[in-house]
């Protein structure tokens, strides 16, 4: 388009938003379509079920039923919402942006590593620069030789392949088949830690993605939608989604589209297609704000609980009074 054709049509749309009932833009407005993608520009003119929005380098009509929210451009808006993060002990939680998935996958991708054992492979992610990494208590169960696999950036912005060895265990919850680790902190490479969800309060229909290495594949992507929130098995409430968990996502974070982890992967069913479920984030976050409840025992590998069978009766000829029999009765 020829700049001053550009100038004089911003000009004169710009004084038909000045027309009696129509609104005037006094700042940039940040407009997030339906689809996820965000927009930031002047709305010159929002009348007739639709927004002219001048995006700088060119003029777009927006219609009203395609936008999900606009508000004024503010510190929200800044990238990994770095000015409204909150910083826990261990890990963060922020209020981001939403994004498409290819975004996130390239943003947060870095955060997800490959856990290996000396039986078998996982996938984890991780919390912080420090080095510790969340993945699921059967990737690293009777282990103690671990090692990850993290793809980094370089120079050249090409992902690096590089093994760590000697990544030691920090606490160990097999009920909710949980694991948090510690991997050694390297001179060259910068940990890429990833968000928490603030709350537990994702929806069945909610977008979701997951990111990790299934039979070994690293950084594989696959989308889905949460099928439940609450699928209860075993006395444990599950995430249950669509999105694809094989062998070897075991550990892996599950994105909602902020790129924040609402749950961690770690099984599916057998002979079955969109039935994969993930360890709610309300669970991950108890367990890592009472680590030290489950400490890693060198001495006790399982760290599990042990429940005594009850004593077996010894003269079977004599039946035992009904359950609601007491003294008071007799």
């Amino acid at each position: 388009m020829n700049w001053n054709w550009y100038c004089w049509l911003a000009c004169l749309l710009a004084l038909w938003a000045g027309g009696p009932g129509l609104k005037t833009a006094v700042a940039t407005d940040v407009i997030e379509l339906k689809t996820g993608q965000k927009l930031e520009g002047d709305v010159l003119k929002d009348v007739g079920g639709e927004l002219v929005v001048d995006l700088g380098v060119d003029i777009v009509r927006i219609p009203a039923s395609q936008i999900k929210s606009r508000h004024a451009k503010d510190e929200s808006d800044k990238p990994q919402g770095e000015a409204k993060s909150e910083q826990h002990e261990i890990y963060k939680t922020a209020d981001l942006p939403i994004r498409t998935i290819k975004e996130l996958s390239q943003k947060f991708g870095e955060g997800v590593v490959l856990v290996k054992t000396t039986s078998g492979l996982g996938s984890g992610f991780i919390l912080d620069e420090r080095g510790h990494c969340v993945t699921n208590y059967h990737v690293v169960e009777q282990e103690t030789r671990i090692s990850i696999t993290i793809l980094h950036k370089n120079a050249n912005g090409e992902f690096v392949r590089r093994q760590i060895d000697d990544v030691a265990i920090v606490a160990l919850n097999p009920f909710f088949d949980l694991a948090l680790l510690q991997v050694p902190v390297q001179k060259d490479i910068k940990f890429q830690p990833v968000y928490l969800a603030r709350e537990n309060d994702q929806r069945e229909g909610d977008e979701v993605f997951a990111i990790g290495n299934p039979l070994g594949l690293e950084r594989s992507v696959s989308q889905g939608i949460i099928s439940t929130r609450n699928r209860n098995m075993n006395g444990i409430t599950f995430i249950q989604t669509t999105a694809e968990i094989n062998p070897g996502n075991s550990g892996g974070p599950l994105f909602n589209l902020r790129g924040e982890v609402v749950g961690v992967t770690n099984m599916k069913l057998l002979f079955s297609e969109g039935l994969g479920f993930a360890i709610p984030i309300a669970y991950v976050k108890h367990f890592l704000d009472n680590r030290d409840a489950f400490a890693f025992d060198k001495t006790n590998p399982n760290s599990g609980v042990r429940y005594l069978e009850a004593p077996r009766r010894k003269n079977f000829s004599i039946v035992p009074p009904p359950a609601t029999q007491n003294a008071a009765t007799k």
